[in-house]
């Protein structure tokens, strides 16, 4: 069994739907978490691994930042802000903007006036925002999540972005988080490390010693120890059975043949 826990906003599936293919028995459980939560339920072994947003402590925690997510601002649909294709952060200078306490921008000082109360959850946020009490200023996936007819939203800039990454406990690596991490960077079936890649290694090598075993304990071919001797004795490859011996073309007496006159046969007497 293998856990995944993501925080709101964040869609998994396309990273599921590989696993589903290339790890059939392995089953996937997707457990969704609060952004406030999401690194305390890895630290607690909760999820092996899981999908939060930046930042986070790095201390135990290991992360491969993956996208950063475009941030826009919550308006009612009857709003003057609807009426542009974006705005920025001095255009909401004198607009309450709800800060949930969920909020997961990395504010150093949220732009425009502060609401009496800080809503208790961005879902609180956006029905004050159909109520007209105030704007949201959120990651574009969070916009999207909490959709309603009444309400739209326009990108904003000069304010944080949100970045999601891949975590995971440090300390607790396993093959099967070794596989979604190469899941999640695009490595393909065949370059994918982990316990896959690690069992075809030990067939494969299971596979080349069941070979070099066979290919010893073959016989040797037609006349294959006889010129192996006959090789080392003489030391040319092509000396045969009479490598080596006097008298041969190889070595001792020379023949007629290459003698010239001294190699004539005499006339008998």
């Amino acid at each position: 069994m293998f856990r995944l826990a993501y925080v709101p906003g964040v869609s998994p599936g396309k990273w599921v739907r590989i696993w589903h293919e290339r790890l059939p028995d392995v089953p996937l459980e997707l457990l969704q978490v609060p952004h406030a939560e999401a690194a305390d339920v890895l630290r607690d072994g909760g999820a092996d691994a899981g999908f939060l947003r930046l930042p986070v402590d790095r201390t135990d925690l290991s992360a491969i930042p993956l996208y950063t997510e475009q941030t826009v601002v919550v308006i009612p649909k009857d709003h003057l802000a609807a009426a542009f294709d974006e705005v920025s952060a001095a255009d909401l200078a004198d607009e309450i903007l709800l800060h949930p306490l969920d909020d997961t921008l990395d504010w150093e000082q949220p732009p425009g006036r502060p609401a009496i109360e800080r809503p208790a959850t961005t879902a609180d946020a956006i029905v004050l925002v159909a109520a007209g009490v105030g704007l949201l200023v959120v990651p574009q996936s969070l916009a999207r999540l909490h959709h309603r007819k009444d309400l739209t939203y326009r990108p904003v800039t000069g304010v944080p972005e949100s970045r999601v990454a891949l975590s995971w406990r440090e300390d607790a690596t396993t093959d099967m988080v070794d596989d979604f991490i190469g899941i999640v960077r695009g490595r393909t079936v065949n370059s994918t490390r982990g316990r896959r890649a690690a069992e075809e290694q030990g067939k494969r090598s299971d596979k080349d010693g069941a070979r070099q075993k066979s290919a010893a304990g073959k016989p040797a071919g037609k006349g294959g120890p006889r010129r192996a001797a006959g090789n080392a004795k003489s030391g040319n490859p092509k000396a045969g059975k009479h490598g080596g011996k006097p008298g041969s073309r190889q070595g001792g007496k020379p023949s007629g043949r290459q003698s010239g006159k001294a190699g004539k046969p005499r006339r008998r007497s």
